[in-house]
């Protein structure tokens, strides 16, 4: 298997930082909302079922978030868009472009709008996507995500106003068909590695993800995207797969059954939830939250909305276990910290020691009740294989690396 990966530097961005926990938590309303969140009428996608050489392009952690250096048109304008496996649409704002490629429809992009004089009987529509929103036009570009990767003919929505994103550029949505926005006379938007495959650049719909911890010297390479397969060079033991969850929401998204223990307690029986990279935290039903401040004896900070712990407390810590597809995936005491370089940035103490922990909230058995966000996947390889339907994950050497304490 052959990989290019490109190098390119941290763009630290805080300015969202300290809303962090309640951007995850609008994010989860919006999974939990989201059956088909882009479909015009409301209407629910199909039930959930299945649906070579691999190319490599880095990420990068912005405070909160990982972004990845997209290339538009010819010659190629490089962008800094936020990688999400919860979305499938890719965009970027219009005026990260140097120019501007026809475009066939005006549209709200990842949310779309419909104007009644290009589609009659159809009325204007938004729909909200996570904490933020865009609106813009769609368009047919050609897109690089690495030199050895340059796909033509890629939609793109073209954004002329976004709220709420912060310096984001836009979005590389790498997430399940089912999540692209539909119009009524044109096709779905394909996401990237939907459009690599069907032109053949890649063998495999597949894309694996690995990242590093974050660090005080994290000013370089954070991590590695792979088009096309797994990178056996950025994980260690062996890869296993899990198939896609039958249970819905769950099923429309990266979606897995799992439990939770600590301390070699059970705290969340096998339930449906979601890898997502765009969400921050690790996000568990109320009952393991619960457990979980109990069985550690933290409290809730003011300042944050997260765990806080003090240094007898960690020293009492122990491994969380996530258990998914018969295999165990350890969490170690450090791993299961916010890391203390960035406390200011989330509006935290610089010398108070944060957990990576939130609550999805009161409601459970939602048909997705956790989301195993980047701060959990920080901690392994992920692989997300649209060809096989299912999921993957592997300890990488920062597993059980000590960084955050």
């Amino acid at each position: 298997m052959s990989t290019h990966c490109v190098s390119f530097k941290t763009n630290v961005n805080v300015a969202n930082a300290h809303q962090m926990k309640e951007r995850d938590c609008a994010r989860v309303k919006h999974h939990r909302a989201g059956h088909q969140p882009y479909s015009h009428h409301g209407k629910q996608p199909q039930p959930c079922g299945t649906s070579g050489s691999a190319t490599c392009i880095p990420v990068t952690n912005n405070s909160v978030t990982y972004l990845a250096s997209v290339g538009f048109g010819e010659p190629a304008t490089s962008c800094q868009l936020l990688i999400d496996t919860g979305s499938s649409n890719t965009w970027v704002m219009r005026s990260s472009r140097k120019d501007t490629p026809a475009c066939t429809v005006r549209i709200y992009s990842p949310i779309f709008i419909f104007f009644p004089d290009l589609f009659p009987g159809h009325a204007q529509e938004s729909i909200t996507y996570g904490k933020g929103a865009t609106m813009g036009t769609l368009c047919t570009d050609q897109v690089t995500l690495c030199p050895s990767l340059v796909i033509k003919g890629q939609t793109v929505g073209l954004a002329d106003q976004a709220s709420d994103m912060g310096d984001t550029a836009g979005i590389l949505g790498i997430g399940p068909v089912d999540l692209t926005a539909p119009l009524p006379t044109k096709p779905r938007f394909r996401p990237s590695p939907t459009t690599a495959l069907s032109k053949g650049s890649s063998g495999v719909e597949c894309v694996g993800i690995s990242y590093k911890p974050t660090t005080a010297d994290s000013n370089g390479m954070t991590g590695h995207l792979c088009f096309g397969g797994a990178d056996p060079k950025m994980y260690t033991g062996d890869l296993n797969y899990v198939p896609i969850t039958k249970t819905q929401p769950a099923c429309y998204y990266w979606g897995m059954d799992q439990s939770i223990s600590y301390d070699g307690q059970e705290i969340m029986p096998l339930t449906a939830g979601i890898a997502d990279t765009g969400t921050t935290l690790c996000m568990l039903p109320q009952s393991a939250f619960e457990a979980y401040q109990k069985a550690t004896g933290a409290t809730l900070d003011d300042a944050t909305g997260l765990l806080c712990i003090t240094p007898d407390q960690y020293k009492n810590m122990k491994s969380m276990k996530f258990h998914i597809g018969g295999v165990q995936y350890e969490l170690i005491r450090d791993a299961q910290l916010w890391p203390r370089c960035q406390n200011e940035s989330i509006g935290g103490s610089k010398d108070k020691t944060y957990c990576i922990f939130a609550s999805m909230g009161e409601m459970e058995n939602q048909g997705l009740d956790f989301i195993n966000g980047y701060t959990f996947l920080q901690r392994f390889y992920s692989v997300y294989d649209t060809t096989n339907s299912r999921l993957g994950f592997a300890t990488t050497q920062d597993t059980m690396t000590q960084t955050n304490y």
